[in-house]
């Protein structure tokens, strides 16, 4: 053998084993993927609520103490009391009201409501809460549109009409300004139902009101917990539809908030108000999570 054949056996076996690669594990991949968004998450509710949790429990000083609480249930029971109040009764007339227009829109006869119900009820979902808040204030008011309008019918006389600029009245602005959301998500979950028990239930002689609740509506449960969830949180952080709508008191707790932020400078009892809100929101997503752990265990 010579010498240039045995170099080539030497080199044979190095050459037939490949060069090893260190892999990128695909849980580094998904972190560095999912960076981006936990650094927003971080800057922009983590560390606000933090600064938030850390206020509420501290003094002038800067010492631990419940001062800020004990505070804020002596001036603001009622309007706690009357926050809680008012999201929970605006979350039942807004489910109730999303149930009947969904439910027409699936089971509706007639295609022209169906069209121009279709059309109608979504309006207020582009409308921001300021602006549905001064468009209220000029309906609801004592001289404002809609008492205008009974005046002019003959229902009213002038001296009978009565404004609804305060609870009433923030009531109707959050059903009015909530109710597209909620049936946009309660319509969607009954259009993807199978037709089949619908149609069953009417051959065998079921009125459409029997049909949409003993069929229809246990099968889009799911999705009105969401959306009241959803609507409970959203009301529970608004500032503009109160403050203009709602003169008087109680109030709700966000224009105590900003009351004692603005006129007083007072963070401390204002984010001990936040730390209630997040209790009382807490309950709902609560509520949220736990159904979607559910839904996870069973589609495993």
């Amino acid at each position: 053998m010579t010498a240039d054949a045995e170099g080539r056996a030497q080199r044979a076996p190095f050459l037939t084993y490949p060069v090893r690669q260190r892999r990128v594990p695909e849980s580094a991949w998904a972190l560095l993927l999912l960076t981006p968004a936990l650094l927003l998450l971080a800057a922009l509710f983590v560390y606000p609520l933090a600064l938030s949790l850390t206020s509420a429990f501290s003094s002038r000083d800067g010492r631990f103490s419940t001062e800020n609480f004990q505070k804020i249930f002596e001036l603001y029971t009622a309007d706690i009391v009357f926050s809680g109040s008012v999201g929970l009764f605006t979350v039942l007339v807004t489910d109730v009201l999303a149930i009947a227009i969904a439910g027409y829109l699936t089971l509706g006869r007639s295609t022209v409501a169906v069209a121009l119900l279709r059309w109608l009820y979504r309006w207020p979902l582009f409308i921001p809460f300021v602006v549905a808040a001064q468009m209220m204030r000029g309906f609801l008011a004592k001289n404002g549109l809609m008492n205008n309008g009974f005046v002019a019918a003959g229902i009213l006389d002038p001296t009978q009409t009565v404004g609804l600029l305060d609870w009433r009245g923030v009531i109707i602005t959050f059903v009015w300004k909530q109710l597209p959301f909620v049936t946009l998500l309660v319509a969607g979950a009954m259009a993807s139902l199978e037709r089949s028990q619908i149609e069953a239930a009417r051959n065998l002689g079921a009125g459409r009101l029997r049909v949409l609740v003993g069929i229809v509506l246990p099968q889009v449960r799911g999705a009105l917990v969401v959306a009241s969830v959803l609507t409970f949180v959203t009301l529970m952080s608004v500032l503009s539809v109160p403050m203009m709508i709602n003169a008087g008191e109680p109030t709700m707790i966000t224009v105590d908030m900003a009351y004692r932020i603005t006129s007083l400078s007072d963070y401390g009892a204002a984010n001990a108000l936040g730390v209630v809100s997040y209790l009382m929101t807490a309950l709902f997503a609560w509520i949220y999570l736990r159904r979607g752990m559910r839904r996870d265990q069973e589609q495993r």
